[in-house]
């Protein structure tokens, strides 16, 4: 897939991608700069956030002084 800079500036995001990631208008990327390279990282709510750590297992790990 490709893209193209307009002469504003501004890209447009495949449609393909868009529905993949379930991207929406006006929603926040964070844009990172890296080898010659953009990385596109959609920002997440909070609320969407809450409960991915359900049922996670907390009591198996160790204090910091006891991990060397």
């Amino acid at each position: 897939m490709f893209a193209t800079i307009s002469s504003k500036y501004q890209v447009v995001i495949p449609k393909p991608v868009r529905e993949r990631l379930n991207l929406k208008p006006k929603q926040k990327l964070t844009v990172i700069e890296k080898d010659r390279m953009l990385i596109l990282i959609p920002q997440i709510s909070l609320d969407d956030l809450r409960g991915i750590a359900a049922g996670a297992k907390t009591d198996d790990y160790r204090e910091k002084k006891e991990r060397s």
